[in-house]
């Protein structure tokens, strides 16, 4: 059985959020995957930290080397880089990929600091 298209959104919030969405390398346990990713983010002023969160698009060469497993993750785009860690894969074959601090792309962190005021 063939799953159903990947939804184009993944937001767990409907509020004003940075992004990324395009080519990305992902090292895991010391192996690099070239990948494609939407992320978001958000500055959370209750524990005043960045928090950033999506999705890796299904990538075959990845899934066989961590077979659903958890795993810690360097994310490096044309713009940044970011440790996170990649875990629960939906039913598209996508890995989550999540972190917090800094994310690795660009933000607008003048807006956020307002916020946190």
């Amino acid at each position: 059985m063939t799953p159903a298209a990947a939804p184009e959104h993944d937001h767990d919030h409907d509020h004003d959020e940075d992004g990324y969405t395009g080519p990305a390398t992902l090292t895991v346990d010391d192996a690099e995957y070239a990948v494609a990713i939407t992320l978001v983010g958000h500055f959370e002023p209750l524990d005043g930290r960045y928090h950033w969160y999506g999705r890796v698009a299904a990538h075959a060469e990845l899934d066989a080397a961590l077979g659903g497993r958890k795993r810690p993750a360097r994310v490096v785009t044309p713009v940044g880089a970011a440790d996170g860690e990649l875990s629960d894969v939906d039913p598209w074959g996508r890995y989550r990929l999540a972190g917090t601090s800094r994310p690795p792309f660009a933000v607008e962190f003048a807006g956020e600091l307002e916020t946190a005021g």
